[in-house]
């Protein structure tokens, strides 16, 4: 847990833009986000910003997290699907909401040290998985939320087709220039959609996602 006044000083920021589900601020508080940054990052730690992770990957600025995980609106007994593990960040941040969390990670050492990371800080009741999220995690679904930490072009058919019924999708969906952050929600077979804003994330690589020679020249 971070000491009590960075974490006031960046629960403040998040009030101040909406992040307002108490919830969601006392699982970011419980998580120590210096632990999944790299040493010579950790006194950027608990600033309201995106911070690189190696491996081209970025760990999401803090209000992207609280603002995608406060529109799942999680309760706690949630099957959760997570593409694009990271560090674990999100993850750790889910894990602390829902029953339990698969999350994909397609770069094998990232995988790697955030499952020895989330293993550290005790958290049993996630998976980590290396391989490619554009496809999902069939064996585990129907998932009641899938949240994807990556920006896609469209929205990836297998991951709407393992979304439980009244389940949420949220992801960034747009070009390398322009992205906005969707949330659908499936209602009797059919999704619903609202967007949340304009974001910039990196791109999701994969088979329903960007092709990694297109995704090295866009982005």
């Amino acid at each position: 847990m971070a000491n009590t006044e960075n974490w006031e000083r960046l629960e403040q920021a998040l009030r101040r833009e909406g992040i307002l589900d108490e919830r969601v601020l006392q699982a970011m508080a419980r998580v120590p986000r210096d632990l999944f940054v790299p040493l010579e990052c950790h006194n950027q730690a608990w600033l309201n910003s995106a911070l690189p992770i190696g491996q081209g990957q970025t760990i999401s600025q803090p209000l992207v997290v609280g603002l995608m995980t406060q529109a799942l609106e999680l309760l706690g007994k949630e099957r959760v699907l997570e593409i694009g593990t990271g560090s674990g960040y999100q993850c750790a941040i889910l894990a602390e909401l829902s029953h339990t969390v698969v999350s994909i990670e397609r770069i094998e050492c990232l995988a790697t040290s955030a499952r020895d990371r989330l293993t550290y800080l005790g958290y049993s009741n996630v998976q980590v998985v290396v391989g490619d999220g554009t496809v999902g995690h069939p064996e585990k679904a129907p998932y009641d939320a899938i949240i994807v930490t990556a920006a896609t072009p469209r929205v990836p058919k297998p991951l709407l087709d393992q979304l439980a019924e009244t389940g949420k999708l949220i992801l960034p969906v747009g070009s390398h220039t322009s992205q906005e952050l969707v949330l659908y929600t499936k209602q009797q077979r059919h999704t619903t959609s609202r967007r949340l804003g304009t974001v910039r994330f990196v791109p999701l690589i994969g088979k329903a996602g960007w092709k990694e020679r297109e995704a090295n020249l866009l982005f």
